[in-house]
């Protein structure tokens, strides 16, 4: 009898210890993400207004040791320098997968619009809109430019007034360079003058693009590839 009740015990005990191991994972599944979201979005809320932040991963508890499956973040209005950009772009580095969003991100000097970025391992992307006056206005006072053409991960565009210490009117190339961004005039004589608009040790360009996406006003529909090094 003693040994029957002693099994019975045992079991009970395995069955109680089992039941609760199961609703601590239950309650982490539910919690976690939850701390996990607002953590992210207290860090991206130093920028500006966050709309919404969602975090999902499976098991949850993973996200003790900074493994994260897919972060989703909606943003209102963000204003943050290059550098901040890439410091937040660092710190997501653990997620497998983000997709956000903005309705107006000041970077820097330039003013975007309908911002997007996604991130598919150390894969990098991010699209944006900006007027001819954002553009214009992010430039040194005296000059402008006219965008030319967009082809593999270059652009193109026609700058008038001051740039590369020539003032004139002068084809220059944006593209990427061993992880920089940088431009340069386009001719044998002035080929080899370069300006690095961007350069960040964990944030590596691989290329650029844009396109004209309305007219009347004129806008253009910006993109960057890149990825995590």
């Amino acid at each position: 009898m003693r040994r029957g009740g002693g099994e019975t015990g045992r079991r009970r005990l395995a069955a109680w210890v089992a039941g609760a191991a199961l609703l601590a994972l239950a309650l982490a599944q539910l919690v976690l993400p939850r701390i996990a979201a607002g953590v992210i979005s207290s860090r991206i809320g130093r920028y500006g207004r966050v709309q919404s932040v969602s975090v999902s991963a499976w098991p949850a508890v993973k996200l003790l040791w900074g493994s994260v499956d897919s972060v989703r973040v909606r943003a209102e209005r963000l204003a943050l320098s290059p550098a901040q950009a890439a410091k937040l772009l660092w710190e997501g580095r653990s997620s497998a997968r983000i997709d956000a969003s903005a309705q107006s991100v000041q970077l820097g000097s330039l003013r975007l619009s309908d911002v997007t970025f996604s991130k598919r391992g150390d894969a990098l992307r991010g699209e944006a809109s900006a007027s001819e006056a954002d553009v214009r206005a992010a430039l040194p006072a005296g000059l402008e430019v006219r965008l030319l053409r967009s082809a593999g991960g270059e652009v193109e565009v026609r700058a008038s007034g001051g740039l590369f210490g020539i003032d004139a009117s002068v084809d220059a190339v944006a593209q990427a360079s061993e992880g920089r961004l940088v431009a340069h005039p386009v001719g044998f004589l002035v080929e080899g003058l370069r300006l690095t608009l961007f350069s960040d040790p964990h944030v590596y360009i691989t290329g650029v693009g844009a396109s004209v996406q309305g007219e009347q006003p004129l806008r253009y529909r910006l993109s960057i590839g890149a990825r995590l090094r």
